[in-house]
C-alpha cells in the first residue's frame, strides 16, 4: 500500500513539475512583454524627428551640408497644422556638471524642453512643479531634477527653492533655481541611460546659455492614437518640407514602435522556447501517468475480477480507472500552479540580478493561464489514462480471478 502511494506521488510529481514549469515560463514571458510596453511608455511619443548627420545618394553617403536645421518655430507649425498630432516636445541635450550650494557635484544630462513636457511624456512630478509657459517664454534659469541628481546633490534635504550651478565642461557656471523633482522613471533598456539622471530646463534657456543657437536637436511627436502614426508622420513631413524649401533629406523620422516591435519579437521567441522546454517536461510526466496506470492495472487484476464477478460492467471499470487518472492529474495541476507561481517569483528575482538594467521583473500570473493549466492537466488524465482504463475494462472476470 505504501509503495502504491509512493508510486502515485512520484508519478504526480511529473505533472506538478510540468505544469509549474509551463506556468512559470509563461509568467516570466508575459512579464518581459510588460517590460517592453513600459519601455515604450517611457518615451511618451510615437516617433522622433532629428537632423540627419549623413545623406545617402545612391549607394554612397555624404555629410549633411544642408543649411536647414530644426527650430522651435517648426514645433509651433506642427502643432497648428497637423490635426492627428496629440503632443509635440522639442528638446536639446548635453552633459553638464551640476553643483549644489554645499559643494556636492554630479555629472548629469541636461534636457532643454518645453513646459508641456510632463504631460506629453506622461511623467508625474514627485515634488514641487515643472517650469511654466511664462518661465519658458522669458528664458528663466529654473530647473526640475531627476531623483538621482537630487540624491547626489542634496541627500535628505528638501531641494525646492535652492540654487544649483550648471556648467558645461570648461564653461562658465550658471545659477538655476530648483522648482521640482520628477518621479522615478528608471533606465532605458534600449539606450542604457538613466531617466533619473537628468536636469530639465526651459529649451529657450538652454539655447541661450549652453548652445548659443536657436536650433532644436529633436522633436518628439505623439499621434492621437496608434492607428494614426503613419498619417501623423506624413503630416509632419509635409509641414517640414514646406518650411524648409521642400528638402526632406535633411531630417530623419525614427519610429519608437519599430524598436518596441523588435523587443517584443525577442520576448515572444524567448517565451516560445521556454514554454516548449516546459511542455516537453509535461509530456514526459504524462507518459509517467500512463505507465503508472498500466502498472496499477496489472497489480489490481484480481480486484477488477472481483468487481466484474459481483456485477460491475466494463463501463464501470473504465470510469474507475479514468477518474483515478483525471483526479491524479488535476491534483497535480493545482499543486503545479502553486509551485509555478513560486518558481515565477524566484526566476524574477534571479533575472533582476542578472539583467541589472531593470529594477524589477514583473511576474504576470493571469487567471486565464491558471485555468488553461488545470484544463491541460485534466486533458492529460483523460488522454493518457484512457488506454490503461480501456485495458482494465476488457479483462475477463474468470482470467482476472485466477490471478494471484
Amino acid at each position: 500500500m505504501l509503495q502504491e502511494k509512493m508510486r502515485s506521488m512520484l508519478t504526480m510529481l511529473g505533472i506538478v513539475i510540468g505544469i509549474a514549469a509551463v506556468l512559470a515560463m509563461l509568467a516570466i514571458g508575459d512579464g518581459a512583454k510588460r517590460i517592453v510596453m513600459q519601455e515604450f511608455e517611457k518615451y511618451g511619443s510615437h516617433f522622433t524627428v532629428s537632423r540627419n548627420p549623413w545623406i545617402w545618394r545612391g549607394d554612397r553617403v555624404f555629410p549633411n551640408r544642408s543649411g536647414e536645421h530644426l527650430k522651435y518655430e517648426d514645433v509651433l507649425a506642427i502643432e497648428a497644422e497637423c490635426p492627428t498630432v496629440e503632443s509635440v516636445i522639442p528638446s536639446i541635450s548635453g552633459e553638464v556638471l551640476a553643483q549644489a550650494e554645499g559643494g556636492a557635484t554630479k555629472w548629469a544630462e541636461y534636457d532643454g524642453v518645453n513646459s508641456y513636457f510632463p504631460i506629453g511624456m506622461q511623467w508625474q512630478i514627485q515634488q514641487g512643479r515643472f517650469f511654466s509657459e511664462d518661465e519658458f517664454n522669458n528664458r528663466r534659469k529654473v530647473c526640475t531634477l531627476g531623483t538621482e541628481v537630487v540624491t547626489e546633490l542634496f541627500e535628505n534635504q528638501d531641494p525646492i527653492g535652492k540654487e544649483i550651478k550648471l556648467s558645461l565642461q570648461g564653461g562658465r557656471p550658471n545659477r538655476f533655481t530648483v522648482l521640482g523633482v520628477m518621479a522615478k522613471r528608471g533606465r532605458s533598456l534600449q539606450y542604457g541611460f538613466s531617466w533619473d539622471n537628468i536636469v530639465f530646463i526651459p529649451l529657450t534657456t538652454a539655447q541661450d546659455r549652453f548652445k548659443g543657437t536657436h536650433r532644436v536637436n529633436y522633436i518628439s511627436v505623439r499621434a492621437i492614437d496608434a492607428d494614426s502614426i503613419e498619417k501623423t508622420a506624413e503630416e509632419v513631413r509635409a509641414v517640414l518640407r514646406k518650411r524648409h524649401r521642400n528638402q526632406d533629406n535633411f531630417f530623419n523620422v525614427s519610429f519608437h514602435t519599430a524598436a518596441v516591435k523588435e523587443l517584443d519579437k525577442i520576448s515572444r521567441i524567448i517565451k516560445i522556447m521556454l514554454s516548449s522546454i516546459a511542455g516537453f517536461s509535461l509530456f514526459v510526466g504524462s507518459i509517467g501517468i500512463m505507465n503508472m496506470m498500466l502498472v496499477s492495472v496489472n497489480q489490481r487484476t484480481r480486484e477488477i475480477g472481483i468487481r466484474r464477478a459481483i456485477g460491475a460492467k466494463r463501463r464501470d471499470i473504465l470510469l474507475q480507472f479514468l477518474i483515478e487518472a483525471v483526479v491524479m492529474c488535476s491534483i497535480g495541476g493545482l499543486l503545479g500552479i502553486g509551485l509555478g507561481i513560486g518558481i515565477g517569483y524566484a526566476c524574477s528575482n534571479i533575472a533582476v540580478k542578472i539583467v541589472k538594467v531593470v529594477p524589477q521583473w514583473p511576474v504576470v500570473i493571469s487567471p486565464q493561464w491558471m485555468a488553461v493549466s488545470v484544463s491541460i492537466s485534466t486533458c492529460i488524465g483523460i488522454v493518457f489514462g484512457l488506454y490503461p482504463a480501456v485495458r482494465a475494462s476488457q479483462l475477463s472476470p474468470i482470467e482476472a480471478l485466477r490471478t494471484e
